[in-house]
């Protein structure tokens, strides 16, 4: 999800800069939804199950070039089998494998975005340095939403997160909820609902448990009227990013670093992680800590986090 919200910039700079050009995005049917109401893009394309199919589809529409952002093998195997003129996105793959394995940053801490603008610039885009988008389909109302504690001013916490390595334990994000000045909203998948009921019986009526009872649009909508964002290395801390608001992003076995993900294009962010001689120990995170301390989220400091949050409060919408 992080990769494809990041690609946003690059479409919308190339409908803005170069006149009279139609813009078609392709992508897995699981992060169509990234792209739909994005009026930037004039068609958007699924990949099919059979890639044969896929080509044939990307042939019938006559291409004047691509712009590739994956660049794995089978954007490989389309580019060489349709023969259309091609820019591709410069992955780093041996250096970033590198620097996991030797712990050192040999890939220089340039953000994805500018990376994947740099794969057009042959076509004379440029950084407009606006923020990523996403567009919200419906028109959602906190009062449907929301208990009336939490519709006057809050702190969205996303506690969820793909991988066991990138989530907080528990115990310190009650701990953060705790010092909160303002009411919190956790949000999630189902995966973490059990997680954000733990977190509300220790807090009390101040968290508000969201997880697994929003869908993904509505989710969105409320990190666009939160106060604060505080999240966890996934989408949907990234995809907060669109609203510019401040936002803590707390980084576990992953260094945003080492990807290029890091806040980008808003005006207030706090990236919160420790230093640690073992650290990254994963790209994308692990099931378990592989030393079994989990020293990169027992160690953070809660108390900055908490101070940035309660620094915003006022701030929303």
């Amino acid at each position: 999800m992080g990769d494809v919200i990041y690609t946003t910039p690059v479409v919308r700079c190339l409908k803005q800069q170069l006149p009279g050009v139609e813009v078609h995005f392709i992508t897995k049917p699981q992060f169509q939804y990234i792209y739909e109401g994005n009026p930037y893009v004039d068609k958007l394309l699924l990949l099919k199950e059979s890639l044969n199919d896929t080509i044939k589809e990307i042939k019938s529409e006559k291409y004047d070039c691509i712009i590739d952002l994956h660049s794995n093998l089978r954007t490989r195997i389309i580019k060489l089998r349709t023969r259309i003129k091609s820019y591709t996105y410069k992955k780093q793959t041996i250096r970033k494998w590198l620097s996991l394995k030797l712990r050192k940053q040999l890939v220089p801490p340039i953000h994805l975005v500018d990376r994947y603008l740099n794969a057009a610039a042959p076509l004379g885009i440029v950084n407009d340095n606006k923020p990523i988008d996403y567009f919200i389909k419906k028109d959602h109302q906190l009062s449907k939403l929301l208990p009336a504690s939490h519709q006057n001013g809050y702190v969205a916490f996303i506690i969820g997160a793909a991988h066991f390595t990138k989530r907080m334990p528990n115990e310190k994000i009650i701990s953060i909820c705790k010092e909160l000045k303002q009411p919190v909203i956790l949000l999630g998948g189902n995966d973490v609902k059990p997680n954000g009921d733990f977190v509300a019986a220790a807090v009390g009526e101040k968290v508000y448990n969201a997880c697994g009872a929003t869908s993904l649009d509505e989710s969105v909508f409320l990190v666009s009227k939160a106060n604060s964002i505080i999240g966890f290395d996934t989408g949907l801390t990234h995809i907060a990013e669109s609203f510019n608001k401040p936002i803590a992003s707390i980084w576990g076995s992953t260094v945003p670093e080492l990807l290029g993900v890091q806040p980008y294009k808003i005006d207030k962010s706090l990236t919160a992680g420790v230093n640690i001689s073992c650290r990254p120990c994963s790209k994308y995170g692990l099931p378990k800590c592989p030393l079994g301390h989990f020293r990169c989220m027992n160690e953070i400091d809660e108390k900055e986090i908490v101070q940035f949050a309660n620094q915003q409060v006022g701030s929303g919408e």
